[in-house]
């Protein structure tokens, strides 16, 4: 699914979100979809672009990583769905705005919760989507104009994807 697609969805599912589970859940599902797009700018990007896209991959990973995974349910990592990023700008500027969200709705959990626990991981996850939405900034403070789009490869040789 193209990233732009998928930011969608992730948006959708956070702004359907009933209580802190499911904010925790798609706050995981955004940093594990930052780590993915960071992935493939890496290695599809411009070459003056690979450091800022490997650091957004890595902050995505130690946002959605770590002992405190959520229950992913019954879709799936959406990252998963990922097959190309196409409009490059507008899946960096559809993440930022996601990760904003993201940030905003655990700021809400953080505030509403009576465990320290909960609290601190709302803290920590709050850390993490700023931290990957600083990255994608920078990234689109830098990526030139005429790359906003990449090619990604076609299949793999030897794949069977001729029917």
């Amino acid at each position: 699914m193209d990233a732009v697609r998928l930011i969608g969805v992730g948006r959708r599912a956070l702004a359907d979100s009933q209580d802190a589970p499911d904010i925790m859940r798609e706050a995981w599902q955004a940093q594990a979809l930052a780590q993915a797009i960071g992935s493939r700018l890496a290695m599809l990007g411009p070459l003056e672009l690979r450091g800022e896209a490997l650091g957004l991959c890595e902050a995505g990973a130690r946002g959605s990583g770590g002992s405190a995974v959520p229950v992913v349910g019954a879709g799936g990592i959406r990252a998963a769905q990922l097959t190309e990023l196409g409009d490059v700008r507008g899946a960096l500027i559809d993440l930022g705005a996601l990760l904003g969200d993201v940030g905003i709705a655990l700021v809400a959990v953080a505030s509403e919760s009576f465990e320290e626990g909960a609290y601190w991981q709302c803290m920590e996850a709050i850390d993490a989507a700023d931290e990957s939405r600083d990255r994608v900034l920078e990234i689109l403070r830098r990526l030139p104009e005429q790359n906003s789009r990449l090619a990604d490869p076609g299949p793999e040789p030897g794949s069977d994807s001729a029917a």
